[in-house]
């Protein structure tokens, strides 16, 4: 299969939805940006389109997926939020979307099994990214995960979704390197009888801190593959091929002879920077302007994709303050370290 590679600019990207919708609706499947990630996407109604899905990514049946939303009445063909918690949905709906939180919610009977891999429960989300949002206006829910076979990096440029899916889809649409770069914050509400908490599933754009504003935020347990109960909860996860090594807070890093070595860096300087540790082969800097974490969140996956293409034996990387957004690059990390 031949992928097309279309890019939507500011004259044409209302053409280019069109091209996709058509392809959708087919029941192909295609890769689309969100400010996120880029994600590869199916109608969500159409259980053998997004059986193609989990076909192409390699993704396991248990793993369910996030449906997106063009507007927020199509909420109401996917979820049955509960009486008690609507005024604080829709209240947080309001503050984040469109934006990158995902809610998880009791699901309608009509919304295929496979999507939510069995569970009750449908996440959805509405994405910033315009061409995202205006495919699902005009053909309705899309279930979109990670636009990369299962457990790799995720693409954040249309280039990555080339490298990772070309050849194996009809159609990815260029919209741009993504904003954010990391996938979005997961939260399951529930009432409780203190009154309504927030299940933070994933962490990701949308922080603990700004959560509190709307009730209580809880993090359970980290999950077998046996206890998913939302997208990108497998512990090992978001990995490049070389195998990664997060030295946490206080741990050494000894270099072993004859082994090369690549470092992903936070600022490339400072009191836990392993730049002087040894001779890198490859060395990639996450924030390489102010050291801003909202930076090195953008860059978090394009660097790991630059050192996993590098050819050294393993990637190092560097801890990374765990406040604001950073919660969610050290739970990547994590991850990607526990696939090896």
């Amino acid at each position: 299969m031949d992928t097309k590679l279309v890019v939507a600019d500011f004259e044409d990207w209302r053409e280019t939805v069109a091209e996709a919708v058509v392809l959708l609706k087919a029941g192909e499947i295609v890769g689309l940006p969100t400010e996120t990630v880029y994600g590869l996407a199916a109608d969500a109604f159409n259980a053998e389109a997004v059986a193609k899905v989990f076909e192409v990514k390699e993704r396991p049946s248990f793993d369910p997926l996030i449906v997106h939303v063009g507007v927020r009445a199509q909420v109401e063909t996917l979820a049955q939020i509960p009486e008690d918690l609507k005024e604080l949905v829709r209240d947080m709906m309001e503050e984040f979307w469109p934006g990158p939180l995902t809610f998880v919610l009791p699901k309608h009977s009509e919304v295929p099994d496979l999507v939510t891999s069995g569970l009750s429960t449908v996440a959805v989300r509405m994405s910033a990214h315009e061409v995202m949002r205006a495919v699902a206006k005009e053909l309705g829910p899309i279930a979109a995960p990670s636009a990369n076979r299962f457990g790799k990096i995720s693409p954040t440029s249309a280039a990555a979704v080339m490298e990772e899916l070309g050849g194996k889809i009809p159609l990815v649409i260029d919209g741009g390197a993504c904003r954010d770069g990391l996938e979005s914050t997961i939260i399951a509400p529930e009432m409780t009888e203190k009154g309504p908490v927030l299940r933070l599933l994933r962490p990701g754009p949308i922080s603990k801190e700004e959560l509190r504003k709307f009730a209580k935020v809880i993090k359970p347990k980290r999950t077998k593959s046996d206890h998913i109960e939302a997208p990108g909860q497998v512990e090992s996860h978001y990995a490049p091929t070389t195998p990664l090594v997060l030295i946490e807070k206080g741990e050494q890093f000894e270099a072993e002879p004859g082994k090369k070595y690549g470092l992903l860096s936070y600022k490339g300087e400072g009191a836990t920077s392993l730049i002087e540790a040894t001779d890198w082969a490859a060395t990639e800097i996450l924030t390489p302007g102010k050291g801003k974490l909202s930076e090195g969140a953008v860059r978090l996956f394009y660097c790991l994709r630059k050192l996993d293409a590098a050819g050294v034996d393993l990637i190092v990387a560097e801890p990374i303050s765990e406040t604001g957004i950073g919660v969610a690059m050290m739970d990547r990390l994590r991850r990607a370290a526990a696939a090896h």
